[in-house]
């Protein structure tokens, strides 16, 4: 079955603007709603919550919004302190002794990564509404202004003239995204394992490099100019575009539905006595006003009346898969991302 294809293509702007999205460094912001400490007594509350780049625009607005609410309820004043980056350096960041309350990540690779570090209880899925997403995405290609190389689904990436540029889903959580659609693209199809294996190493033999991550990906075809093709999100393209940078770009019909977690850290909260507070916040953002801030800033609501309100902003999507579709995250880890496993097989086989 062949998919159908809606697309978007946008005014280009000179690459410096459309780059500027994408590089948004590693920051830790606060967003002031008064003062305190991590303790919960008296007047005040601290949190720290550590998330990626690209939700920053979303929760400069929630968090204040859920400040008010709780003031409100509870006579108490709330700060809270953010950190962005990549997320699973943001992971990393938070093994290593990075204190945060609140992770909301990339995807659960990540916050499991946590979880086997000890600082999240198992279970954690089960802790928050709509098993702990909390918004989502889909996979996008950019393409060159004008789309000269006319690319309109997955299977074109496959083609002798087309070059593709993605980061190393080794080394980068978030291009396990990217793996995982063109798969996907294959066996949700009615295809077979085999013919998902010839298609991807097709895609993977015309990959001139593999960054480490989403930022140098970026960087490779914006500032390099390398490749007539980058595999990103909906929700950057999104936000760019909100941001009057105008990118041109195409949604496959047949895609994945990039779900985004989120998580209380459990030994930080019961450390430092936060979890009430932590725990509202996380159940504030699927309240429909945070909701609608998350459609805002690009991403996927999961609240099906906001995802209504915003519904000609996002190109539905008739073919829409997830990881449990390909066996959970766990077997996907397995059978591609383990080192000996299909890609580092894949590899081989397209010499690098």
């Amino acid at each position: 079955m062949k998919a159908n294809l809606s697309s978007r293509y946008l005014n280009s702007q000179p690459w410096r603007q459309r780059l500027s999205l994408f590089m948004v460094g590693i920051s830790a912001s606060g967003v002031m709603a008064g003062c305190g400490t991590g303790d919960t007594a008296g007047d005040s509350v601290e949190l720290t919550l550590v998330s990626y780049a690209v939700t920053q625009a979303a929760y400069e607005q929630i968090i204040p919004q859920f400040a008010e609410e709780w003031k409100a309820q509870h006579g108490q004043d709330v700060r809270i302190r953010q950190s962005y980056g990549g997320s699973g350096s943001q992971a990393r960041a938070v093994i290593d002794g990075l204190e945060a309350d609140i992770v909301a990540l990339a995807l659960a690779l990540d916050t499991q990564a946590i979880q086997e570090a000890g600082l999240i209880e198992p279970g954690w899925e089960n802790e928050a509404p709509n098993n702990a997403i909390v918004h989502r995405s889909v996979a996008a290609i950019i393409t060159r202004p004008g789309n000269p190389k006319n690319i309109q689904d997955w299977q074109d990436l496959a083609r002798d003239d087309i070059q593709t540029i993605t980061a190393n889903p080794k080394t980068s959580g978030g291009a396990r995204w990217n793996f995982l659609v063109l798969w996907g693209a294959k066996t949700e199809t009615g295809q077979t394992e085999a013919q998902a294996l010839d298609f991807v190493q097709q895609v993977f033999r015309n990959v001139p490099v593999l960054p480490r991550n989403a930022r140098e990906a970026t960087e490779v075809f914006y500032r390099q100019g390398q490749g007539d093709a980058l595999i990103n999100y909906e929700n950057e393209v999104l936000l760019a575009q909100q941001q009057g940078q105008t990118l041109p770009y195409v949604v496959p019909q047949t895609n994945i539905s990039i779900d985004n977690p989120i998580a209380v850290v459990d030994a930080t909260v019961d450390r430092r006595g936060t979890r009430e507070v932590a725990e509202a916040f996380v159940q504030f953002l699927y309240t429909p006003q945070a909701q609608r801030a998350f459609a805002q800033a690009g991403f996927r609501p999961v609240d099906p009346t906001i995802e209504a309100e915003f519904s000609d902003r996002f190109i539905p999507i008739s073919n829409l898969f997830t990881v449990e579709d390909l066996g959970g995250w766990d077997a996907v880890q397995n059978q591609f991302f383990a080192d000996g496993a299909m890609f580092d097989e894949i590899q081989a086989q397209v010499g690098r």
